[in-house]
């Protein structure tokens, strides 16, 4: 059941996919000997509609700082399990990024597991007022 202060999302959406960044996560010890690859799409929920009144960068989400924030974000932290990554960059975005309401995350991680593509998982968090 929604907490009846829990924002409703707005059905528009910002997709950001295939974000690739290296950094060292894992529980093993041969994963902390060097960053790995993780690819990290994101869906941002968020009312676009007076950026798409005012063709204003400043009435919207800018994908490119989003995307440099979460390349910076991943490649700098330690974490031995990708929820908690994929959680810590869920919640950076949505305290840098007031106008997310909600968030879904898709976090890969190519080279967790010999002879398969992917491993991964996907998260949705929404902004609590």
């Amino acid at each position: 059941m929604t907490s009846p202060n829990a924002l409703t999302p707005s059905k528009d959406q910002i997709h950001i996919e295939g974000i690739r960044a290296f950094c060292i996560i894992g529980v093993h010890d041969w994963e902390h000997q060097a960053p790995q690859p993780i690819d990290i799409d994101l869906v941002l929920y968020c009312d676009l509609k007076k950026a798409a009144l005012s063709d204003d960068l400043n009435h919207t989400l800018d994908y490119k700082q989003i995307t440099d924030q979460v390349i910076a974000w991943a490649q700098q932290s330690r974490y031995q399990l990708i929820e908690s990554l994929a959680e810590a960059l869920c919640q950076s975005i949505l305290q840098t990024q007031p106008m997310a309401q909600q968030i879904t995350l898709q976090l890969k991680k190519p080279q967790a597991v010999p002879y398969i593509q992917n491993v991964g998982l996907k998260i949705t968090r929404t902004r609590e007022t």
